[in-house]
């Protein structure tokens, strides 16, 4: 779950709803949302234990269609952008002590997004052993900075706790926008439904389940917690309106991290911390390409998506799914900015994880004896926040954001005639 959210994410939050006081509790909303999430989908992987997750729960729920769907979006949605959007926060990151002026400075981030995932992508098809040792490398250093960070600013960040008290008046606008902002922080959030993955294979599942995600999800809101109480104290609601309208760009607060420490440590330390997040941040950059082709792979094998991206090296590497996935990260890199494709990604995500959560009511109803070594606690209460809480915020999100939300919508149903295309052509085969 933590990665590229919680040091990008913030000073987009803040500047939409103008306080960091209501930037902290949407941080506690999103969390609620990923616990309630994450308790629903433990009883589905529990009823139904085959490996394939979101995919077998909407094929039993509701058809092989809509499996179908679960993993195209996981292709453009789910690691595709993703992939982008890490890589471009790596760059903001590792760029952000250069200063580098507009319009050079977006294509040079540009750039040392693209060289990212073009050579993360060359080192995990070389094979599984240089996939372990690059992953467990990075994601090492990427946990130590975080929570070396966290504590080193507010240790130092003291004095700037008037920033918290900047509540404004409750507006049915503000209202919009702080549901709108809720896709930020859900993206953040994303990967609370891994735990569900492995709810089959534990015992006494509907104690250990609910202890599990109870436990890591509140772990997890503590650190983003701190972090974001970190960057409130150095830096007021009315700093970031002016970074964002002095640069011309909601983009410009995206290394938020750095801001906070240029503030609390001063420009030497600064740069070197924002060189080391970014560095740490190329583990999220990689985790995504080394599990999206192996989705895309096992389409191809089930003849849900063209057969020449099923195949593998003699490394066991599905080189061509991996090639294809970098192309369309690339795609992204190139043709969004960092914020609009977390607005893109977001929106997909949302939708495909109501339709899991949604699952556990539809099977209930139509497969009342199925076995459930777990049940969600709570039911129904506990799914209906998930829905209530995403539905709104993804109603929020398109209202604001019509176009990505449009574009986000629109490569979801491109998928409809690729399901039918794949078909014949399956049955053509057979």
């Amino acid at each position: 779950m933590i990665g590229t959210g919680v040091l990008t994410t913030s000073g987009f939050t803040v500047y939409a709803v103008g306080s960091n006081q209501l930037m902290l509790a949407l941080w506690v909303v999103g969390g609620v949302l990923a616990v309630c999430g994450a308790l629903t989908l433990c009883e589905l992987a529990t009823a139904l234990p085959a490996s394939g997750g979101d995919y077998v729960y909407l094929r039993e729920a509701y058809g092989p269609m809509a499996a179908f769907l679960s993993g195209w979006v996981s292709f453009l949605i789910g690691f595709g952008a993703p992939i982008a959007a890490s890589a471009s926060a790596a760059a903001h990151y590792l760029l952000a002590p250069a200063g580098l002026n507009e319009p050079f400075g977006s294509l040079a981030r540009s750039l040392v997004a693209s060289a990212a995932i073009v050579v993360l992508t060359a080192v995990h098809c070389l094979g599984r052993r240089s996939t372990i040792l690059a992953q467990v490398g990075m994601t090492s250093v990427k946990l130590v900075i975080l929570v070396s960070l966290a504590l080193a600013s507010l240790a130092a960040g003291q004095g700037g706790w008037q920033h918290l008290a900047d509540r404004p008046p409750l507006t049915a606008d503000l209202l919009v926008a702080m549901a709108a902002s809720l896709v930020y922080i859900s993206y953040a959030y994303a990967g609370w439904n891994t735990a569900a993955y492995v709810a089959g294979e534990v015992s006494d599942p509907q104690v250990t389940m609910p202890r599990a995600i109870l436990l890591g999800t509140g772990l997890v809101l503590v650190i983003y917690l701190a972090l974001n109480t970190a960057y409130a104290l150095a830096i007021s609601a009315a700093d970031v309106k002016a970074i964002v309208e002095r640069a011309g760009r909601i983009d410009a607060v995206a290394p938020i991290a750095q801001i906070m420490a240029t503030r609390l440590f001063g420009a030497g330390v600064a740069a070197a911390l924002s060189i080391a997040l970014g560095l740490s941040l190329l583990a999220s950059v990689s985790a995504y390409i080394v599990t999206g082709p192996r989705v895309v792979a096992v389409m191809a094998h089930d003849r849900l998506f063209p057969a020449v991206a099923g195949w593998t090296s003699a490394r066991g590497v599905p080189i061509v799914a991996a090639v294809l996935q970098a192309a369309w990260s690339l795609l992204l890199v190139w043709t969004a900015s960092f914020e609009r494709i977390l607005v893109f990604a977001g929106v997909g995500l949302a939708v495909f994880s109501m339709l899991s959560v949604g699952a556990v009511f539809v099977l209930r109803w139509r497969s009342p004896d199925l076995p459930r070594p777990f049940r969600t606690p709570g039911y129904p209460l506990t799914p209906a926040v998930y829905l209530l809480g995403t539905g709104l915020l993804t109603a929020a999100v398109i209202a604001q954001r019509p176009l990505e939300s449009a574009l986000s919508l629109a490569s979801i149903a491109m998928g409809i005639p690729v399901y039918f295309g794949c078909k014949r052509r399956g049955s053509r085969r057979d």
